[in-house]
């Protein structure tokens, strides 16, 4: 069983490899949720993720014949990455297993780091499976990414340091996957000179640990934006480690995963995936929990595709009433496009997107409907941009 002083070794073993990230008080998310809010930013990592001190203490204390071998692992992103580079930096073969639905931009960062990548099975379940194929035909080292006592220890060193820098912590909110984390977590903050309460989070659709330390049957599935935390089997290990901690799971809606996205690229200025985000997401969403509390945070993940970024922020500033799309049913007369523009821009408002239909929408020939997007600074002002319009024109919201 995975004890502190196999943190504290870990932490020795792995310095030098893995960046020792720093800790920050947000004011900004402090303010919003009503807690004083540390973020250990191990979106710092070479890979932009956490998974590097798991991968690079398991790597550390291979024997002589088993770096010869080489390594091999499943990963749908982070712990690929991880594995792949502290391979590299030991000079290691590294054959890396990933989902067929892993994000392109992770697939190529794991293979700019020099290793083999397999695209293999609908899930890692699958992928794992392969990968323990592949282990037993080429004689490699299998190195999973969460139920392993060197892993979970490596881990663990985040939450070291981020008690060492952010003295007086009562509470962490940790992000799980598959627990590897969040165990080690858990584990250090034994260590600490006051208790220390360490949640776990989860999102909805795949709150497996969370399930499984309540006895109930495991049910989990579905589209998430916090695909790193999408694990349906957890760890043997790290279930043991939170049960023998007694440590709880608060699980997170798929909206306040891209809440607290959005929160930390705009208040924070921090770029976080969906399940690096997760640990804001319950300070969001579960407010009361952490009222009035020191609470740690990890930012354990960066690798965000751009794409997915934008729309996130675009749907956060629809909700809040930010963006707002309108349409118009107008005359169809010279002048009326740049009119009803004017009249956008007068009340202060800036537009984004403009559809203007003639021939499928509108109902008459002597009629056109708009589509209009604009970006107002609030949900107050935006109100007052839509009640000014409706002073000239039919306009309704969609």
């Amino acid at each position: 069983m995975v004890e502190h002083r196999n943190v504290v070794e870990a932490a020795s073993r792995i310095a030098g490899t893995v960046v020792r990230t720093p800790t920050i008080y947000s004011d900004a998310i402090s303010r919003h949720v009503g807690a004083d809010i540390w973020l250990k930013l191990d979106t710092l990592q070479a890979t932009g993720a956490f998974k590097e001190r798991g991968a690079s203490n398991r790597l550390a204390i291979l024997t002589a014949a088993e770096r010869a071998q080489g390594v091999v692992a499943m990963s749908a992103g982070n712990h690929a990455q991880a594995v792949a580079r502290h391979a590299s930096l030991l000079g290691i073969r590294a054959l890396i297993v990933m989902p067929a639905f892993t994000p392109a931009t992770k697939v190529t960062r794991t293979a700019r780091w020099g290793a083999e990548v397999v695209l293999h099975g609908q899930s890692l379940t699958e992928a794992a499976t392969h990968a323990r194929e592949l282990a037993a035909r080429d004689s490699l080292v299998f190195v999973h990414p969460y139920d392993d006592e060197a892993v979970i220890a490596g881990q663990g060193t985040l939450a070291l340091e981020l008690i060492e820098d952010a003295p007086g912590l009562d509470t962490l909110a940790v992000p799980v996957g598959g627990g590897g984390l969040a165990a080690g977590c858990a584990i250090a903050a034994s260590g600490a000179a006051a208790p220390i309460t360490t949640f776990g989070v989860e999102v909805e659709s795949y709150s497996a640990m969370a399930q499984e330390l309540t006895g109930a049957p495991v049910n989990v599935g579905g589209p998430t934006i916090a695909e790193g935390i999408a694990v349906r089997e957890v760890g043997r290990l790290p279930l043991d480690i939170l049960r023998r901690h007694g440590c709880e799971v608060l699980t997170v809606s798929e909206r306040a995963i891209e809440d607290a996205v959005a929160l930390l690229a705009e208040e924070a200025k921090i770029v976080a995936e969906g399940a690096g985000a997760a640990g804001v997401a319950a300070l969001i969403q579960h407010p009361t929990r952490f009222a009035g509390k020191r609470v740690g945070v990890p930012i354990c993940g960066a690798n965000i595709d751009n794409r997915a970024l934008a729309n996130i922020l675009q749907r956060v500033m629809l909700r809040d009433g930010r963006l707002m799309r309108l349409v118009f049913d107008i005359p169809d007369r010279p002048g009326i496009l740049g009119e009803i523009s004017s009249r956008i821009g007068a009340a202060g408002a800036n537009i984004i997107e403009v559809s203007h239909h003639r021939l499928f929408t509108s109902p008459s020939v002597q009629a056109a409907r708009l589509e209009v997007m604009f970006e107002a600074r609030d949900s107050a002002h935006s109100e007052a941009v839509v009640q000014a319009l409706q002073q000239h024109y039919a306009v309704s919201r969609l």
